[in-house]
């Protein structure tokens, strides 16, 4: 493979580019070696992020073992739990494009020959994929690992109990000291939250996708395995540059089926459905919601990590991890084992000898929790372009609910009705206006999914919303409904009292009211104003596509 590097090094007519770079102190001999970005999403306010600098630094002790010479870029990246609940929501979907478009610019520009990409939480990972795979050069992503759960009460505990805590608080079921235990003892130390949230969902598909080494999505992030990780990815970027093996090569139709099953198989965060189509639409491969239900239909789903059960991501690390979940895949042929991956060898030579180490986490594939997949395209009369459900964390008498709309045109009103006790039993809370464009930004509601967790109506209450939820949502939380109501999608022509029919088995959902009596709705709606005139969510919510479409900007 011809090194882009050498635009810069080998020519008379770059002797000023060159001038530049032995101002940053590198020496002939750093020049004379492939240069590898290594970007990385290291800061000190997101707990996921906060220790990269010292992956960052394995990454490049790798790189140098194996002959090249690393540079570290940088990457921003949003806390999701920290932004829940306020205007910083709306930035997080949004920063996913900020972050592709970053990671292009700088490895454009400055010509590196490969780059390995240290991101761990919710929209940095999909954001430098999707880099990665726009500028098709040789890729390796190694994340910062899970956390490790917290334990209140003698039982595994993470975020998700931490905002269903909250709602417990507000229907007088914990106390202030009760508050306060899951206050500091659920997020133990730094890494990725800790259930099968986000982050820790496509931390796992990259592993699955190839484009990341085995162990990727389940080494604890406190674990000196993950240091070895890092300096392994440095090494399997170095390969991968002097064979000329390109992003592309790993991440195309085979590897994104691969993807899809194993999503479906560890009952993976709903948002997953928007990064695999932004990533697809990156790669050349044609991806739609009908194929997400192809897939789930046809896999059995083997895993209920938090917030689906009380298992975490150290559970199904001690199991055999994603390796061990595509080795159960294919004891039935639902794995390409062909697929190249970053190790240089196959998704099948990797998976051999290979061993589901617990049942209890990972199911056998002739005894899944279900026969179907942990996810869910739903469409009806109200959601014409599909919406998605977690079906894995719904329990099974809310599988199919039927109950009067609770109508709230923002996550702030319908998390103001849930405090205060006006949803009730058989309720279905819709919020709306929070889709790509209305949010703008397509805000996770996670404070209402788990008020009403924490307040025991998850079994008894469904929520729909052209938002999205966050991966530590659980119950019938129906998201991603298109087209959005800020686009003239049904949902915003719902009433207070207009019947509502989930049934999620048979992927519907319908609102019981006539498309004449919608038309004559349509005629008196009245869109909100936009809530930003200006800045870059004005700009977004002017330029991103549906939510169908993966919410990319068009």
């Amino acid at each position: 493979m011809e090194l882009r590097s050498r635009y810069l090094i080998d020519k008379a007519e770059t002797a000023p580019q060159r001038s530049l770079l032995y101002a940053c102190g590198f020496t002939k001999e750093e020049l004379d070696r492939p240069l590898i970005g290594v970007v990385s999403a290291y800061s000190e306010i997101v707990p996921g992020h906060i220790h990269l600098d010292k992956l960052t630094e394995a990454v490049k002790a790798g790189v140098r073992l194996a002959g090249g010479t690393p540079v570290t870029v940088p990457s921003i990246g949003v806390c999701d739990g920290i932004a829940m609940g306020h205007d910083g929501m709306h930035y997080s979907l949004p920063s996913r494009e900020l972050i592709a478009d970053s990671v292009e610019t700088m490895i454009t520009a400055h010509m590196f020959d490969g780059v390995v990409l240290v991101p761990n939480c919710d929209k940095i990972v999909p954001g430098m994929v999707m880099a990665a795979v726009r500028m098709n050069i040789p890729a390796v992503v190694v994340s910062g690992g899970p956390m490790l759960a917290g334990t209140v009460g003698g039982c595994e505990v993470s975020l998700s109990k931490m905002f269903e805590a909250v709602g417990a608080y507000k229907a007088g079921i914990l106390d202030n000291n009760g508050l306060d235990e899951y206050e500091h003892k659920c997020c133990p130390a730094c890494g990725s939250c800790s259930g099968m949230y986000t982050a820790n969902s496509m931390n796992c598909l990259c592993e699955a996708i190839g484009i990341a080494l085995p162990g990727n999505g389940t080494i604890p992030a406190v674990m000196s395995a993950r240091v070895a990780l890092a300096k392994h990815a440095g090494m399997a970027i170095m390969d991968m540059v002097s064979k000329g093996v390109k992003a592309r090569d790993i991440i195309n139709k085979r590897s994104i089926s691969n993807a899809l099953r194993c999503d479906m198989a560890l009952g993976c965060s709903s948002n997953s459905v928007l990064h695999l189509l932004a990533i697809a639409k990156e790669a050349g491969v044609d991806l739609d919601l009908n194929i997400f239900n192809e897939y789930s239909d046809s896999t059995p789903n083997l895993c209920h990590l938090a917030p689906a059960g009380p298992t975490h991501m150290q559970d199904l690390y001690a199991a055999g991890g994603v390796q061990a979940v595509l080795s159960e895949l294919a004891r039935k042929d639902l794995i390409d084992l062909g697929a190249m991956t970053v190790t240089g060898k196959t998704v099948g030579e990797n998976i051999k000898g290979v061993k589901v180490r617990n049942y209890d986490i990972i199911r056998p594939i002739d005894k899944p929790y279900s026969e179907t997949g942990g996810l869910a395209i739903l469409w009806g009369n109200i959601a014409k372009n599909g919406c998605v459900v977690k079906r894995s964390a719904v329990a099974p008498e809310m599988l199919r609910h039927s109950g009067p709309a609770r109508v709230f045109d923002s996550e702030d009103a319908a998390i103001a009705a849930i405090y205060g006790k006006q949803i009730k039993e058989g309720d279905v809370v819709v919020i709306r206006y929070e889709g790509p464009k209305g949010g703008p930004g397509m805000r996770e509601m996670l404070n209402p999914t788990s008020a009403l967790a924490g307040m025991k109506l998850d079994k008894s209450v469904a929520l729909i919303t052209d938002g999205r939820f966050s991966g530590a949502s659980r119950g019938a939380s129906i998201g991603h409904v298109c087209p959005e109501a800020a686009q003239g999608g049904e949902i915003g022509l719902l009433r207070d009292g207009d019947i509502i029919d989930i049934d999620i088995p048979a992927h519907t959902l319908n609102a019981r009211v006539s498309q004449e009596e919608l038309e004559e709705r349509k005629k008196t709606q009245v869109m909100p104003t936009p809530k930003f005139r200006s800045g870059w969510l004005a700009r977004y919510a002017r330029l991103v596509t549906s939510a169908d479409k993966g919410a990319v900007l068009g």
